[in-house]
């Protein structure tokens, strides 16, 4: 039979060779394994979950605490940024951004200097949004709520893939075994035969 319906029902004999009188006890073992992986992949779904919403749970509060502590600003460019506004290669695209040296003042009024990110070919004397922390250093803008959920999810997905994972290599392994162990069988059956047939 081919098709789905045929796919389907060989995966159910492999599953569950029954009372199959041609079913050999390594395929019995096969089988068993298989549903090994099958059950370890769909128990380890709520620890996959689990560790999915620790991780939005912590991305969260590191989130709360970035919104707490950081805050926008503005920086001067003190020299004109080197590139181009579009990239080169036919596209238009613009370009990804680089560094050039700019100055800003924190809360309390202190000036700092350091490399903050620009559009290529910005000039020099141009106002570029910045972010700060209470010490008034450069520091990254905050997690945003979205981006916790992606990274809960991301989490998940990979403990999840990385068990399932793991799983179908060892049923591979234990797999691939059998059949040599199968091939090694006929082998020795079919020389017996042939020696047996001399007599």
């Amino acid at each position: 039979m081919r098709g789905p319906s045929g796919r389907i029902a060989r995966f159910g004999r492999r599953v569950h060779p029954g009372r199959n009188p041609l079913a050999r006890a390594g395929d019995r073992v096969e089988a068993f394994l298989l549903l090994l992986a099958i059950a370890g992949a769909v128990l380890a779904l709520p620890f996959a979950a689990a560790f999915g919403s620790e991780t939005y749970a912590a991305q969260n509060a590191r989130a709360a605490q970035e919104r707490a502590t950081h805050h926008p600003a503005t920086a001067v460019t003190l020299a004109a940024a080197s590139g181009q506004p579009f990239s080169t290669d036919g596209a238009g695209a613009p370009a990804a951004q680089t560094t050039v040296r700019a100055a800003w003042f924190d809360a309390r009024g202190a000036r700092h200097t350091g490399d903050v990110l620009a559009d290529p070919a910005t000039p020099a004397g141009a106002r570029v949004p910045i972010w700060l922390d209470p010490r008034g250093e450069l520091t990254g803008e905050p997690l945003t709520a979205s981006t916790s959920a992606a990274d809960g999810v991301f989490a998940a997905i990979l403990l999840w893939s990385a068990i399932t994972g793991a799983l179908a290599a060892l049923y591979a392994t234990a797999r691939f075994i059998l059949i040599r162990c199968h091939a090694a069988a006929w082998d020795r059956a079919w020389s017996q035969a042939r020696h047996d047939s001399r007599f």
